[in-house]
């Protein structure tokens, strides 16, 4: 996976939503990518995340670039967020 175009894809899905990116962590030995979202004014919500991470699967084939994705936000770890997910 291109990383440009990974951070290109975050920053607009969070732009549409009224986030800002806070952080893009990379793990390029076990392909595992951490973001981190904001906003000022009110908190990001599940909703926010869970928008930033289908534009993310949209974009790139999870089988073809073997990667993991996680979106968090400053309110909520993005631990807490993939459990509130799989409980959906």
């Amino acid at each position: 996976m291109q990383r440009e175009e990974f951070e290109k894809t975050v920053l607009q899905a969070a732009q549409e939503r009224g986030c800002e990116v806070v952080g893009i962590d990379f793990n390029d030995d076990d392909n595992i990518f951490e973001v981190t979202l904001d906003r000022k004014g009110e908190p990001v919500g599940l909703d926010d995340c869970e928008f930033v991470h289908r534009a993310v699967l949209a974009a790139f084939d999870r089988d073809v670039e073997d990667y993991a994705l996680t979106v968090g936000s400053l309110g909520i770890s993005a631990e807490e967020a993939d459990k509130i997910l799989e409980q959906e």
